[in-house]
């Protein structure tokens, strides 16, 4: 194969994937053709849309490779503004809302000053690019954790902010995720109170980690969630996972009470004492969104399939490699 350094003038740098590189990430792949390249120097070179996987932009550092790919590292491919959208991530976009397909590794909304280029402010950059929008801040009525990927809706007007607000109130909006998770969890409704602090720092389901003393607390947040196993791999499960309400890190709290986490869970994994599934990031994606428009009153509703990484690591399940 052989490194070559990214520093040659006009130096185009070309991978074909063979069997001893298949199901690695793309930021190794990007390490072995170069030299001495780090890890975040790789990230960041796919960050900044310099390399191709198979002619398309691939700025997923991620994703899994296959045998047969074409990796290609161009350095004088035109930098990616910090804080562009990849194309098609705006999904659906009109007067008083926006529909954006969420990639990984970035912040819904800002949760305090140093927080830059979150999510709001990609759509934000676009509508002005694309429309000419320069009115109010977009309406947050939902959120996404970094590392989910999938559907979120933003409202532009304050009339649509308060009219999906009473939608989510009254559990009117139509949420489906898709989730990679350990074992095999049973079809069930999962009902909880969710408190800040479960006893050892985690946010979790009051009476869970400790014994409840005394009725639930006025603080604590009622969380529902539907679970219905899609695919059994016997070491894991796809799950698809409805939403009644839309708590913090409501399905990850759930999956991993119930005893299967989710696939690269970091956070809710200290009662897990089996055999964890290594992934860089927890595999969750919400895949589908449905909603009364806030004018029209026409049922909108939106589906997005799984990221790359998220699809390999189905495939590797299913055909038993992982």
């Amino acid at each position: 194969m052989g490194n070559r350094d990214l520093s040659t003038p006009n130096a185009t740098l070309e991978l074909r994937i063979g069997p001893e590189l298949a199901t690695h990430t793309l930021a190794d792949c990007v390490r072995r053709m170069l030299e001495n390249a780090s890890w975040n120097q790789a990230r960041e070179l796919c960050k900044r849309g310099k390399v191709r996987r198979n002619g398309v932009l691939a700025r997923d550092a991620a994703q899994r490779v296959a045998e047969g790919d074409l990796v290609e590292i161009d350095p004088r491919a035109r930098r990616l503004r910090e804080n562009a959208f990849d194309d098609g991530a705006v999904v659906h976009v009109d007067a008083d809302v926006v529909v954006v397909n969420k990639p990984a590794g970035l912040l819904s909304v800002p949760f305090d000053a140093a927080d830059k280029n979150t999510l709001v402010d990609r759509v934000r950059f676009w509508l002005r690019r694309e429309t000419g929008f320069k009115g109010a801040d977009l309406g947050v009525v939902q959120r996404l954790d970094k590392d989910t990927t999938g559907l979120i809706v933003f409202t532009r007007t304050l009339a649509a902010k308060r009219h999906l607000q009473q939608l989510l109130r009254r559990h009117d909006v139509e949420r489906r995720y898709l989730a990679l998770v350990h074992g095999e969890p049973e079809a069930q409704r999962v009902e909880t109170h969710l408190i800040e602090n479960r006893g050892d720092g985690l946010r979790g389901s009051y009476g869970r980690f400790r014994r409840a003393r005394g009725p639930v607390p006025a603080t604590a947040q009622r969380a529902i969630t539907h679970l219905m196993p899609l695919e059994r791999f016997g070491i894991a499960s796809l799950v698809e996972c409805r939403l009644e309400t839309g708590r913090q890190h409501q399905i990850r709290i759930h999956l991993s009470e119930d005893g299967h986490p989710l696939i690269g869970e970091q956070v809710y994994i200290r009662d897990f004492n089996r055999d964890q599934l290594a992934a860089d990031r927890p595999m969750l994606h919400a895949e589908s969104l449905g909603f009364a428009h806030p004018r029209t009153g026409r049922m909108l509703r939106f589906q997005q399939p799984p990221p790359e990484d998220f699809q390999d690591a189905l495939a590797r399940l299913r055909s038993a490699t992982w």
